[in-house]
């Protein structure tokens, strides 16, 4: 009886999961990486610098710091305090530098200076997680390594009942498990558009979502009669 039901949930889940990721392909169709690169070399600079940063932020910094360091080559060679100055603005500072340096010269003197298009390599690299791997995989290479799980992600899928977890490993586990692989790259990035646009943290817009009739709306009060009445997508009674 409790294979049985663990199926049931598990055959829900996966609906709900179809019905999400249709949602967002619909709203978000041509959905894309909000960080500005040109290189994979570049989005990972990126991507590490935009860790407890905005996206916004991390734009306005790469252009000076590209630009001086262009290649892995160029920022191996770099001084510290040299990186620091100009990456001051996105906060830990002092740690993203000393990362993004060891990360260069990681990729010179084991990579030839080229990001390996590969996991177990990248997660090897100074300041290089599974979320940044991921990042950089299914973006610039197209390789569905995984399901990138950013505040967003990890934010919504609670609020969706994908998931009940808060550690993002489990949590990529959990979306793993229901979504097929070739989702995996653009429900994020569609998920993290979502999560700025309209399931705002501090004040999700719930009778404008269309993935309402998906949410269980984990952790959030009832909906209002009158935003019942001003919803696009919520049944009427």
């Amino acid at each position: 009886m409790a294979t049985a039901k663990t199926k049931t949930i598990d055959d829900e889940l996966k609906k709900r999961s179809r019905r999400v990721t249709r949602g967002l392909a619909k709203t978000y169709p041509d959905v894309e990486c909000a960080l500005v690169y040109h290189s994979p070399f570049e989005l990972l600079v990126a991507t590490i610098l935009s860790a407890q940063c905005t996206d916004e932020r991390v734009n306005m910094v790469t252009p000076s710091l590209f630009s001086k360091y262009p290649t892995p080559q160029k920022l191996a060679k770099s001084t510290q305090a040299g990186v620091e100055k100009l990456i001051h603005s996105t906060g830990f500072f002092r740690n993203k530098a000393t990362n993004i340096r060891g990360m260069a010269k990681a990729l010179v003197e084991q990579h030839g200076g080229e990001v390996p298009p590969d996991l177990d390599a990248l997660v090897e690299l100074p300041g290089i997680g599974r979320k940044t791997a991921n990042v950089v995989l299914g973006t610039s290479f197209g390789i569905a390594s995984g399901v990138v799980v950013d505040t967003h992600v990890k934010r919504i899928c609670n609020l969706l009942g994908l998931t009940i977890s808060k550690n993002p490993e489990i949590i990529e586990r959990d979306l793993i498990a229901v979504l097929p692989q070739k989702e995996w790259i653009n429900f994020s990035h569609r998920m993290i558009h979502h999560g700025r646009r309209i399931c705002i943290a501090r004040r999700p817009n719930c009778p404008e979502c269309p993935l309402l009739k998906s949410c269980a709306r984990v952790g959030l009060p009832p909906l209002s009669d009158e935003q019942r009445r001003h919803s696009r997508t919520f049944p009427q009674r």
